[in-house]
């Protein structure tokens, strides 16, 4: 069973103690919509992980533009928000900073409501 395998994964750790229920609200996994601009900022990160996540979002067209509806736990969005910190400063376009804001906007509501 999993559950034992983790156990015993992080019995040398001092968690093993850790309850699956508390495991899973530590870093819960959300879906959100990636704007278009971030994602392909991320599609050459040097994050695999990040990397590996968007690569496996499915694009959802929207008007002008599109969107990566992505499956992650928080913590790879965070992770992959870092990356793109660059788009947030002055300098950059318009759309940039605003793709960059959307982003952090979901992120925080749906890591409040979670």
């Amino acid at each position: 069973m999993v559950t034992e395998d983790v156990s015993a994964l992080l019995a040398g750790t001092g968690l093993a103690h850790v309850d699956e229920d508390q495991a899973v609200a530590a870093d819960p996994s959300l879906v959100l919509d990636v704007p278009g601009l971030i994602a392909e900022q991320l599609c050459d990160t040097e994050d695999q992980a990040v990397r590996e996540t968007f690569a496996a979002g499915r694009t959802v067209r929207r008007g002008q533009g599109y969107s990566v509806r992505v499956a992650a736990p928080l913590s790879i969005h965070q992770a992959a928000l870092d990356l793109c910190s660059g788009l947030a400063a002055e300098g950059v376009s318009l759309s940039g900073r605003k793709a960059y804001r959307v982003y952090a906007d979901r992120i925080t509501t749906a890591s409040t409501t979670a």
